[in-house]
Formats: C-alpha cells, sequence, structure tokens
C-alpha cells in the first residue's frame, strides 16, 4: 500500500466504543432504578398491609392467660414497652418506677398521721406496674399484720380466679374449659365478693389454683407470684410452682383487652358498681359525656361502661378501675365510694354516711393517738383528674402516660407506663406548641408549690394532735372530744386524699390547693378548739394508751 494512500474508514454499522459504554450505563441505571422502585413499592405494599393487619396471632389467647407471655408471642411490639415498666427511672417528685425508699423515714409525719393503721409500719414509693404484685407480697403490712384479699383487686390478675370461685359457689362447673368459655359477670362478680372477705394469703394461695394460660410453663415473666406472700426465696421454690396450676401475675394483658376482639374493657366489679352509683347521683360530669347521655335515658338498666362509654372515655375507666379512692378491707366488700360525687367533700359525706352490714359506723381506723375514727385515702388519681382541665377538655389518662408512638409503619399505644415527664414530646407537645424544658418548669412549678402546701397541712396536723392530746390528758371527753375527732377527721382526710394522690397535685392542681387548704384550717380549728376545752393545759402528744396498729379495719372499740 502506498505511503500517501489515505487510511480506510470503519463500517458505517459499527458503534463507536463511547456510544457503547453509554448504553451500558443507561441500562444499568435502568436496573438499578427499576430495582429500587420494585423494592420501594414492596415495601410501601407491606407497611400497608402491616397498618391493616396490626398483629398476626400466632397462639391462641383466652379469658385465663393472665401469664403474659402468650400475648407477647402476639403483640410483642407492646410487650416489650410494657416489660420496661421494671426499669427504675424517676421524676423529681418520685413519678413513674422511683426507687421503693421509706416515705416515713423521709417524712416522719405520716407516721403520726397514720398511728394505729399498718400503713404507719410500711409505706413506701410506688414503682412500675411490673412491680405491683412483688411490692404487696413483700411489704411489712402484709407480713406483720393482718390485710383482706381484696387488694389483689388491683395488684393482681385476678379475674379468673374470681371466675373460678363464682362458679364453684354457683355449683357449676369450673374447669379449665369453663373458665376460658366467656367472661361471663355473674360468675366474676360472685367470686370478687367471696375473695374480698377472704384473708389475704387465703386469696392469694387461690390465684395459685387458677390456670394462667401456660400450664407447661412455671416461671412468671414479671416479679412476684412464685409463692407464700413474705417468703424469702428458697430452694423448693421450683418444686413449689411444679405444684400449682397456675402462677400468680400482676395485672396483666387480659385485665385490660377482651382477648377475643383486643377492645379495651372493664373488668373490675369494684368500679363497675362505683361508676353505676355515679352515674345515679346528682353531680355534674360533663367530663363523663357518655353517663350524662345515660341520664337522660329511660335508666332501664344501670349504667354499663363496656357498652356504653366512649374509647376515649375507656382509654380513662381501664386505669380508673385501681388508680382510685376505695374501702379495701374484710369488714365489706371493697366498694367506691363514688354516690354522692368524686370529690374529697363528697366521698367524706358518704363515708360519714355509711354503715358497715353489721350496723356500726363507717371508718378506716382508730386513730393510735387520739383514738378518732378516721379515713385513709388510697390513691385518687381518677377522682382528682376528674376535677381538672384535662379531664373537662377531653384528655385521658392514656393521652399523657400512655401516648401513641410510631413503630414501624404502626402506631400503637406506649404501653411503657409511667410518668409523662419522662416523655414530654409524646406526651405533652402533641398539645402544647413550647420547648420542652419550659413545659417541664411549668410541671414542676405546680408540684412544687402542692408539696409545700402538703408541709404546711403536716404541721398545722401534728400541732393538732399536740393539743387534742394536752386536751385528752386534762380530762376533756364526751361530745366536746367527738367535736375534736370531727375536725380532726376532717384535716386528716383532706392532707391524705392530696398527699396519697400521684400526681403532687398536677392532675387538678386549684383543687389539690383548695383542699389542703381545707386540711390547714380543719387542724387549726381543732387546735383552737383543743386550747379553748383545756385552757393553760400543756400541748403535748396524746397520753392515752396508744391503739396497737392494726392490719385492718378493726372490729371492736378500743376502750
Amino acid at each position: 500500500m502506498s505511503e500517501n494512500q489515505p487510511a480506510a474508514t470503519p463500517p458505517a454499522n459499527q458503534p463507536p466504543r463511547r456510544l457503547f459504554l453509554m448504553f451500558l450505563a443507561a441500562l444499568a441505571a435502568t436496573i438499578l432504578l427499576t430495582v429500587a422502585v420494585t423494592a420501594l413499592l414492596v415495601s410501601i405494599i407491606e407497611r400497608k398491609r402491616e397498618a391493616r393487619q396490626p398483629y398476626f396471632q400466632v397462639v391462641a389467647v383466652d379469658e385465663t392467660t393472665t401469664d403474659p407471655e402468650p400475648w407477647a408471642r402476639n403483640w410483642p411490639r407492646q410487650f416489650d414497652r410494657y416489660q420496661r415498666t421494671v426499669d427504675v427511672t424517676h421524676t423529681r417528685f418520685g413519678g413513674s418506677s422511683a426507687m421503693p425508699q421509706q416515705k416515713l423515714d423521709r417524712e416522719p409525719w405520716l407516721r403520726r398521721l397514720y398511728a394505729g393503721y399498718a400503713f404507719s409500719i410500711d409505706y413506701r414509693e410506688r414503682r412500675g406496674h411490673a412491680y405491683m404484685l412483688y411490692d404487696q407480697e413483700q411489704t411489712e403490712r402484709v407480713m406483720q399484720r393482718p390485710q383482706a384479699g381484696a387488694c389483689l383487686h388491683c395488684h393482681a390478675s385476678v379475674v379468673p380466679t374470681w371466675r373460678r370461685l363464682g362458679l364453684e359457689a354457683m355449683g357449676k362447673p369450673a374447669d379449665a374449659a369453663a373458665l376460658a368459655a366467656d367472661f361471663n359477670w355473674p360468675a366474676v362478680n360472685r367470686g370478687f365478693e367471696i375473695a374480698s372477705l377472704m384473708r389475704y394469703a387465703d386469696a392469694h394461695a387461690e390465684l395459685l389454683k387458677t390456670p394462667d394460660g401456660t400450664p407447661h410453663e412455671n416461671v412468671p415473666l414479671m416479679p412476684g407470684g412464685t409463692g407464700r406472700p413474705g417468703a424469702a426465696p428458697g430452694p423448693t421454690t421450683r418444686e413449689m410452682l411444679a405444684s400449682h396450676v397456675g402462677e400468680a401475675h400482676p395485672v396483666s394483658c387480659v385485665d385490660c383487652h377482651d382477648p377475643r376482639s383486643m377492645q379495651i374493657r372493664i373488668t373490675r366489679p369494684g368500679f363497675v358498681r362505683g361508676i353505676q352509683a355515679l352515674a345515679q347521683s346528682k353531680e355534674p360530669l360533663p367530663h363523663l359525656p357518655s353517663v350524662e347521655r345515660w341520664r337522660k335515658g329511660n335508666r332501664a338498666k344501670p349504667y354499663d361502661p363496656n357498652a356504653e362509654a366512649t374509647r376515649q372515655e375507656m382509654r380513662s375507666f381501664v386505669c380508673g378501675q385501681c388508680h382510685v379512692e376505695y374501702y379495701c378491707a374484710p369488714r365489706e366488700v371493697i366498694f367506691f365510694p363514688w354516690g354522692k360525687g368524686l370529690k374529697a367533700e363528697q366521698i367524706e359525706a358518704y363515708y360519714d354516711q355509711h354503715k358497715f352490714p353489721d350496723g356500726t359506723p363507717f371508718m378506716d381506723y382508730r386513730h393510735g393517738e387520739t383514738g378518732a375514727p378516721s379515713y385513709k385515702a388510697q390513691h385518687p388519681e381518677f377522682e382528682l383528674w376528674s376535677q381538672g382541665v384535662h379531664a373537662r377538655s377531653g384528655v385521658a389518662c392514656a393521652d399523657c402516660h400512655m401516648p401513641y408512638i410510631r413503630d414501624g409503619a404502626m402506631k400503637i399505644s406506649d404501653h411503657w407506663v409511667r410518668s409523662p415527664l419522662l416523655m414530654v414530646n409524646n406526651a405533652c407537645q402533641t398539645c402544647h406548641n413550647f420547648p420542652e424544658a419550659e413545659l417541664t418548669a411549668r410541671v414542676e412549678a405546680i408540684q412544687g408549690r402542692t408539696a409545700e402546701l402538703i408541709q404546711r397541712s403536716a404541721s398545722a396536723m401534728t400541732a393538732m394532735l399536740d393539743a387534742i392530746g394536752g386536751a385528752q390528758a386534762a380530762g376533756v371527753s364526751g361530745p366536746q372530744l367527738e367535736a375534736l375527732y370531727k375536725l380532726q377527721r376532717q384535716a386528716q382526710w383532706r392532707l391524705d386524699f392530696i398527699a396519697s394522690e400521684n400526681s403532687m397535685g398536677f392532675h387538678a392542681p386549684q383543687e389539690a390547693a383548695r383542699v389542703l387548704a381545707e386540711a390547714i384550717d380543719y387542724a387549726r380549728q381543732a387546735q383552737v378548739l383543743a386550747e379553748q376545752l383545756a385552757p393553760g393545759a400543756t400541748t403535748r402528744p396524746s397520753t392515752r394508751p396508744v391503739v396497737p396498729v392494726q392490719g385492718v379495719t378493726p372490729t371492736a372499740r378500743p376502750q
């Protein structure tokens, strides 16, 4: 070929290398984009299906499944959160799961307030729901003094045991199949009445005779429930467990949820009877619209919260089964004193007119220093919340203590039940558009003022007891002493009502301040009256024999 001859040109049908590489890049990008879009669509479809089907039931649960383990398989997200109630967390005023320190050592005036009652022996900070049964089994109130089976109303998953006791008393089959068949309100009511009047240890033993839904598993997931209340763990624990039909469990899933539909429900006869009495009262209840609707109807049947309450009301009612004031001792079946209303003075008026079945006037205990018939407040959160702005605005207990959280595509109610101050973002900022620090400061300011008022009330209470003691030493008795007793009871009841309530006044700040102001007033009235009845008498603690501490309501008047 000649040097000057032009080089041959490539064939026209051969694509340049650059175009080929561009084609490969476009193909790869298309494949990657297709894979990404497909993965996204699959994820969206899965999340939509997950949202439509919030759970997949892998094991059966029924009315006897008090053991939370089977529920945990079906609803792992909720159970994972509920298990965290064993965690130790606390707020400034001990909210949620504070370490169980002895309140009697921190606040010595409590021993004088509860003189003559088992709370003067042992009264500790509350902890998370996981500990509710264990802490009751181990308290010195149970180990040193007799207590009532009614205490299990709020500390154990006890409904199947009530059902079994009721069926047995009615002469009907009470085997596992009968217990699992349905809720059976008549049997539950009957068993509730029987267990309420038992000794605590006997009622606790009945729990272990009842199936718990896991016949071949004998290790409770939560603390407590493994043996005799107050007994130290020992080498025979597993042998003891092997002989049980079931285990005792703290309040569990079946206590709040229908195992068939998972709808929240009321399971405590004490609450049903209490809310029915409240519905029949004349007290306005604007925060309970279903009760107001029932009042406007024909009232042919008693108010039924499971049939008539709204879902939002039920999100408070399930909590109000236990976080309430009630009578809990064996002289009478447990009852909620709501027949005149929910305010402190309305409950006091109910107690004032109430008589035990044997005809004697109602009292929780006789005060150990003065001998005054006295009332003991339990933990009236539902009652105080009912007087506050949150209740009036339609905010339920669960909105703040079990706020909704996101878990993937799921929106679930947070079953890690605790103080809202530990989750301000979910519990408070959903409604209140303020910084977390500001909201926390507002709450702590309310609680701090309430705590100061409690201390002032306590000072007035102890001065009152000293003055009454001086009057008794000077010989004051009869109607004059009864007048002092009435003022003492009124003062102590109001102080105890707020001091025993677990929000440190936050549930209804103005109501808490009002009640404590009345506590101070009644205590000072008693102090002044005692000094007028015995002028010149030495103000001192009572010299009368101290009433021995009772575990339950005393059955006879001390001399």
